[in-house]
């Protein structure tokens, strides 16, 4: 197949497999919110960082240190950490925020194909971790993307457009619940799977006390498409 050059978060892979048996849509579920920013010694070693911990002395983002955290979790999930995972095509973003803790995630694409239409991506994300509202609209080359979530390990709450869940606004960032308006929050965990409610809607995730490691299903990714509801987000 022909292979198309991409940017740093559309690294292409050289195959890929699986397929969603069944799927359930956005519903209300229930979540407990995570208060703080430091976790308890209780908890596995790879959780016990603060938001500075990712941050350097002069204030910019430390991918590496975000990196390693990452593959803490890993470990602690026993998920294999191949050598595609060890190289710069495994990524870790701040969304220029400044709040990594609470808003960020790392990802790698293992296929983007824009003649099949469809992508690979796993998320990767720390104990509490939201990746922020946006979406995927129509571009020059790409339809509004279509997606669909799997946890490997840990669990997610995903979140849609529709009747708000109860409760919801406390599961957003204050710095973000001027700019957020997906409310409806689903629970997932490992086997389980859930579709965004329509193409291009705007959605986001969160994961739960352990962090998470999640399979997205979906058709092709162009970052040109890519809307995030809060303007100061930087991609």
């Amino acid at each position: 197949m022909t292979m198309e050059r991409l940017n740093r978060r559309e690294m292409l892979g050289l195959s890929a497999a699986g397929a969603v048996a069944a799927y359930t849509p956005f519903v209300q579920g229930c979540a407990s919110n995570r208060k703080g920013r430091k976790m308890s010694d209780s908890r596995p070693a790879y959780q016990r960082y603060s938001n500075s911990d990712f941050y350097k002395p002069d204030g910019s983002f430390d991918e590496t240190k975000a990196r390693q955290a990452y593959y803490e979790m890993m470990e602690y999930f026993n998920y294999p950490i191949v050598d595609r995972l060890k190289s710069e095509e495994f990524w870790a973003i701040d969304f220029g925020l400044g709040r990594f803790w609470d808003v960020g995630m790392g990802g790698i694409f293992w296929v983007n194909d824009k003649k099949g239409n469809y992508f690979g991506h796993e998320i990767f994300l720390l104990p509490g971790q939201r990746i922020p509202e946006h979406a995927h609209v129509e571009t020059e080359v790409a339809d509004p993307k279509m997606e669909a979530w799997q946890p490997r390990n840990g669990k997610i709450y995903v979140y849609g457009q529709g009747e708000p869940t109860p409760g919801v606004e406390e599961d957003i960032p204050k710095e973000d619940r001027p700019y957020w308006v997906a409310k409806t929050r689903k629970k997932l965990l490992p086997g389980e799977v859930a579709t965004l409610d329509e193409a291009g809607s705007k959605h986001w995730m969160m994961a739960g006390k352990k962090g998470a490691i999640v399979t997205e299903y979906a058709t092709y990714h162009d970052d040109d498409g890519l809307r995030f509801s809060n303007p100061n987000v930087v991609f």
